[in-house]
């Protein structure tokens, strides 16, 4: 019987320190340390879920993971209550003459500060003290922890929101680009800029820190902060290639704050990527869809130094450094299959954004769809 109780109080030690280092990585570090036991229940959620709606299309995938991060934190604290409750009561059973039963019962009344399974062994009150405090003092830190997530989260979706009218939903950015000159706001497009390369550093630091945040869908089905994100990095890198001497400085930085952002978040997911990728190498975007988005943009009133044939080069060299990276957590996220946002795990054809009619008295100017395979 020693040996049983020796390999309970091993493992109960070691179920602890998991329990503790997955609360402390995650809770309390203020920096993206991967947490298996969280990933994993993300994982897990999100394909149970997903299994709720075996045959409906991104609607019914949107509707089943609303549900997915609600369920994420209500699964990380019972994770870590019942690691803790396990811990302690191995620990329990291997440091006494309890029995299993007794142990697990103690331990439990110990944990919820309940107190009605308490014992006159002094030898096994610090245990019993420090699992009152793990009880308490880690729901306390998930209590905490929800403001946090909300305000990061307000930050974002203000900003989602405010893309709609620029971009539509859901975003493109060739629609970004496309409306702009079609109303004549393009001397806009600066602020735009400048708001998304703040957001987008916002991003990367709540996003890694807090990857929870990931599961977190926006209010309207067809929003999503990784499709707007990739929508104002593609209509900057259109701007730059297209017209690189009248593109806005402003376009530059929120490239590069956008691409940093979504590899801060890929390190903390622990998703590869190619650090400094060549300009030269090759992207899944075709260069058909790229001269298609051009024609749409020239007809609602773009005007480029470049032709197509000459801007693409340097658009995919502005591409490679954030194109794999974004398909991959658009992938994860199950965000909405917008134009140019790569594949999703789920059987989806890519939805163009919705342009309002135009309703301005007389000819006006012709309503133009996106143009899409």
């Amino acid at each position: 019987m020693e040996w049983i109780s020796g390999v309970a109080g091993g493992l109960g030690a070691l179920v602890l320190v998991l329990v503790f280092g997955s609360i402390l990585r995650t809770l309390v570090v203020p920096r993206g340390l991967y947490s298996a036991l969280v990933f994993r229940l993300w994982r897990l959620l999100r394909r149970g879920l997903r299994l709720t709606a075996p045959r409906g299309g991104y609607d019914a995938i949107d509707r089943v993971q609303t549900w997915l991060a609600p369920l994420m934190l209500v699964g990380m604290l019972a994770s870590w209550l019942g690691g803790a409750l396990l811990g302690f009561g191995l620990l329990l059973y291997a440091l006494s003459p309890l029995s299993w039963a007794t142990a697990f019962r103690e331990a439990g009344s110990s944990l919820f500060t309940l107190g009605f399974a308490g014992g006159a062994r002094l030898k096994l009150s610090a245990l019993d003290f420090l699992a009152a405090a793990t009880g308490p003092v880690l729901i306390a830190l998930q209590i905490a922890y929800l403001p946090t997530l909300y305000g990061a989260y307000n930050r974002r979706e203000l900003e989602v929101t405010l893309l709609q009218a620029r971009a539509g939903e859901p975003a493109w950015g060739p629609e970004i680009l496309a409306r702009q000159w079609l109303v004549d706001t393009e001397t806009a497009l600066p602020d735009l800029y400048r708001a998304w390369e703040r957001l987008a550093s916002d991003m990367g630091e709540s996003h890694s820190t807090y990857p929870i945040l990931l599961t977190f869908r926006s209010p309207r089905p067809h929003r999503s902060w990784l499709v707007g994100l990739v929508a104002v990095m593609d209509a900057a890198a259109l701007q730059l290639a297209l017209n690189p001497r009248q593109a806005p400085p402003e376009a530059r930085l929120v490239l590069r704050a956008g691409f940093s952002a979504l590899r801060d978040i890929a390190r903390a997911l622990r998703v590869p990527f190619e650090a400094d990728p060549s300009p030269g190498s090759p992207i899944r975007l075709t260069y058909a869809e790229f001269e298609e988005a051009v024609a749409m943009m020239t007809e609602a009133g773009f005007r480029a130094e470049r032709g197509p044939e000459e801007a693409w080069p340097h658009f995919r060299g502005w591409r490679v450094n954030y194109e794999a990276v974004a398909y991959d957590l658009c992938r994860r996220c199950d965000a909405v299959p917008a134009l140019w946002t790569g594949p999703r795990d789920f059987a989806a054809a890519p939805i163009p954004p919705q342009r309002p009619v135009d309703r301005r008295p007389g000819p006006g100017r012709p309503e133009l769809p996106p143009v899409f395979e």
